[in-house]
């Protein structure tokens, strides 16, 4: 019997044990390499564009030998202003990139040894970098669309008497989000964080090219798109599947999404769901590639993302409060 990818050694390429053996001078030459490949890792002006720097290597810095601008390898990223080691940011995004659920907050702060703090907005970081891949991603082939609620549960009163029918829309928390996801099927996923799954109508005028063939259950919000694209409809209450029509990979997103949630994060509160919606997305589209392949696929997102106006400074914000 044929094994799976996930299980053979192709799926493993990077260890957390090679990157603390290989050390800080390592870990540096990776994100150096990765920040300039056009110029085999030799550092490149941010500012004036040239290639040629003397470097000072008592603080890994860089001096450009046409305009004198000081610089470093996360200089203008979303890794600027760093205070964790090269070594330490690297073992992060592994533990990341092998987490298939994901991973809380309070365990990468362990793991690492660094407060939560540091490894709550690291994370956040990282999953602002890889949500930029599918930014202006357009899908063309045959995609589907579907939506789940999270969030937002109602909690039943301890007296039987006054509990209230949480299904009615009145008794719902005003927390509870739709993520709408639009899967093309062996291509990637985008997804979108809305109140209401009609949303999920404008988001796919905008992302999908015309020519593409849409896939959706028998909400009524959808026959809007009927008129646009060529669309099948599945009713979930007489088949899953049938005749070619089905929303089976969106569904198995949102089975990924829901245990990243449940199971590694436990609560995720509406004004971030859509960075943990974009990170599962991201895991889901590149589950066949290696372990090694995603962190490198992290590292030169993050290098190419400017200093994020979210997360940069966003415990010393919310001390002032």
């Amino acid at each position: 019997m044929t094994q799976h990818f996930l299980l053979s050694a192709a799926s493993k390429t990077l260890k957390l044990k090679d990157i603390y053996q290989g050390g800080e001078d390592a870990a540096y030459a990776k994100f150096c390499a990765l920040r300039w490949p056009e110029n085999d890792g030799e550092a490149v002006c941010p500012r004036c564009g040239c290639c040629e720097a003397y470097s000072i290597k008592s603080r890994r810095k860089f001096e450009c030998k046409a305009c004198k601008h000081h610089f470093s390898v996360t200089s203008g990223t979303i890794f600027a202003s760093r205070k964790l080691s090269f070594m330490d940011i690297l073992a992060a995004i592994c533990i990341l990139a092998n987490a298939a659920k994901g991973v809380s907050s309070i365990q990468l702060s362990r793991d690492l040894g660094v407060q939560y703090r540091t490894a709550f907005v690291l994370a956040h970081k990282v999953r602002e970098a890889i949500a930029t891949e599918t930014t202006e991603t357009v899908l063309d082939d045959e995609c589907e669309i579907d939506g789940a609620y999270f969030g937002g549960a109602v909690r039943p009163h301890n007296i039987e008497a006054k509990r209230v029918d949480r299904r009615l829309k009145e008794n719902r928390s005003p927390k509870r989000r739709v993520v709408i996801a639009l899967r093309e099927r062996n291509g990637r996923t985008l997804t979108k964080v809305a109140r209401r799954e009609a949303e999920g109508v404008e988001f796919a005028m905008e992302r999908l090219d015309r020519t593409a063939r849409l896939n959706a259950d028998e909400a009524s919000h959808w026959d809007a798109l009927e008129m646009i694209f060529p669309l099948k409809r599945i009713n979930h209450s007489e088949a899953y599947s049938l005749n070619g029509a089905c929303t089976n990979q969106a569904e198995s997103y949102f089975s990924r999404l829901r245990r990243m949630v449940g199971g590694q994060h436990h609560h995720v509160s509406a004004q971030y769901l859509h960075q943990y919606a974009a990170h599962a997305a991201w895991l889901a589209d590149h589950c066949r590639e290696s372990n090694g392949a995603l962190a490198n696929r992290i590292v030169r997102n993050a290098m190419t993302v400017p200093v994020s106006r979210q997360w940069k400074g966003y415990w010393q914000r919310h001390a002032a409060a």
